[in-house]
């Protein structure tokens, strides 16, 4: 962990010591930094209120015309439940016991957790300079969007003085969403940059997914500890010799060699960031994730993204007790055209190319690939970003926030709205040729840039894929080649980077990669 982020982790943690003293260091009642003054609780559902207290101790929450009373326990713990609540406020909540708590300017309405590493982490200051959109949002004053997360003591009026320190494609995402859904919004971000996912799920709920625990039973079967602990000890032999020569020289020595990593390892404890960042925020009531990471895999030896975050996502929603939505940003970022490079949204994407003289290989879409099937787990929506910023941190973080809106608005809050490209649904051989179908075609299938449909290869049963002519018919595609008399297998857009292909609806979002074959190369 970076000295930033270490210092961050600390300030979390002296936030949060209020909640973590034991009861009986004091007999007044304590709330955890989530629940203050200015916060948004959920509308539509039950909504947790809690605290410490003395042992044994009677405590009332007032809110509204509710008035809910429960006793400490024998921790000084203490949990009461609020009755759903519609949207609106400001009000106050009361908490009674020994002593009496008043929260003022308390909003109903929609709740968001943002989170992932840098570039959920990243700030509207950070980002404002390279993105004018987000710059003039972040100046405007809302009332009726607040803020919460990591090193603050409490929730915070959405102001241009607290707006730049926090998450820029958080904010984005909540001020679309609250302008869209006229109610209050509360933004709550987690996020430490660099980070893996494996840093992010909880130790206990990687050991009970049996999918990840399957995973790596099958590693394990093919890899060979004791060979790579032999190296470790040569590479230690050698290290050792590199630096007294390096000294010799008055050079830089080289970096010590890490042991191997059993499976199911990482360098780190399995979870920290999220005890640190996400647990505190448990069981306050939410109505979905925004979640962006990738870049930095898993770094759980032996296990893919796909596979973990599938533990993480179920993980999260048996730890809050909630079946909330969670839509994670598409990974890589960029690498694909858009529609309409006019748009504030996109118009830092990649630029149309030419289709390139071979079809690349299975491999070369195998990344992207892994981040896209994250979004079949269920209750799970992905926020395309192929036609958005490229590179490892994109610089429209209000394109992303708003892509990422756009998702909750149709996924979450049954807009109509389409807030997918065409998704591959089927296919079927007519002949010489192959039938596409897809979901998500919106108004209508359509290609962009360039003269004619490209980016689909077909290949027949001896596997050797080739570019193919592509012409829309209705709500389906047709392949073909004269080069494969017999098609059996198409692949679209298979590559890590994918400017060339450029399938649309007509609602303006880019069609997802997709190849009908189950081929190992």
């Amino acid at each position: 962990m970076r000295s930033s982020e270490l210092k961050a982790a600390i300030l979390w943690a002296s936030c949060l010591g209020l909640a973590l003293l034991p009861a009986s260091a004091s007999a007044d009642v304590k709330l955890p930094p989530i629940i203050s003054s200015h916060m948004v609780l959920q509308r539509e559902m039950p909504v947790p209120i809690w605290g410490i207290a003395k042992v044994g101790e009677k405590v009332t929450v007032k809110f509204r015309d509710q008035e809910k009373t429960t006793q400490a326990d024998d921790k000084g713990k203490w949990l009461v439940k609020l009755d759903p609540l519609k949207a609106g406020g400001p009000d106050t909540l009361t908490v009674v016991g020994a002593n009496t708590l008043k929260l003022d300017d308390v909003l109903v309405g929609e709740v968001w957790v943002g989170s992932g590493q840098s570039n959920m982490q990243g700030s509207v200051s950070g980002y404002a300079k390279s993105d004018d959109v987000l710059a003039k949002l972040a100046a405007g004053t809302y009332p009726k969007v607040r803020l919460m997360g990591s090193g603050r003591s409490g929730w915070q009026e959405a102001d241009p003085k607290n707006n730049v320190g926090f998450s820029a494609l958080l904010f984005a995402f909540g001020v679309r969403l609250q302008q869209d859904l006229d109610v209050p919004v509360g933004l709550i971000v987690g996020a430490v940059g660099g980070t893996p996912s494996g840093s992010w799920v909880g130790e206990d709920m990687l050991a009970k997914n049996e999918a990840c625990q399957q995973t790596l039973k099958k590693f394990a079967a093919t890899y060979d500890l004791e060979k790579l602990k032999l190296k470790h000890e040569a590479d230690l032999i050698k290290w050792e010799k590199d630096v007294v020569e390096a000294k010799k020289a008055e050079k830089k020595p080289p970096v010590k060699p890490l042991p191997p990593l059993k499976p199911g390892e990482m360098r780190g404890k399995i979870g920290n960031l999220y005890d640190a960042h996400i647990k505190p925020f448990q069981p306050f009531a939410i109505r979905g994730v925004v979640w962006d990471q990738g870049e930095s895999g898993t770094q759980v030896n032996g296990l893919d993204q796909y596979t973990l975050m599938g533990a993480l996502i179920r993980g999260w929603r048996l730890a809050w007790g909630l079946d909330f939505a969670f839509i994670f940003i598409q990974k890589p970022s960029g690498g694909g055209p858009a529609w309409d490079y006019a748009d504030a949204v996109t118009k830092q994407a990649d630029k149309f190319s030419k289709l390139p003289a071979a079809v690349p290989p299975l491999q070369a879409g195998a990344y992207r690939d892994n981040h896209i099937r994250i979004m079949n787990y269920p209750n799970t929506a992905m926020a395309i970003s192929s036609d958005l910023g490229p590179g490892v941190h994109p610089i429209n973080k209000s394109g992303y926030g708003t892509r990422a809106s756009r998702v909750a608005l149709g996924m979450v809050y049954g807009k109509k709205i389409e807030y997918y490209g065409p998704i591959f649904q089927g296919h079927k051989t007519e002949g010489s040729k192959i039938r596409v179908t897809f979901t998500h075609v919106g108004q209508g299938l359509a290609f962009k840039n360039g003269e004619k449909l490209q980016g689909f290869a077909v290949a027949g049963s001896e596997k050797a894929f080739v570019w193919a002519d592509a012409v829309i018919d209705g709500n389906a595609v047709l392949v073909s080649s004269p080069k494969v008399a017999e098609p059996v297998a198409v692949r679209y857009a298979w590559s890590q980077t994918h400017p060339w292909a450029n399938l649309f609806n007509r609602d303006g979002l880019p069609g997802l990669p997709f190849r009908t074959d189950a081929w190992e190369k």
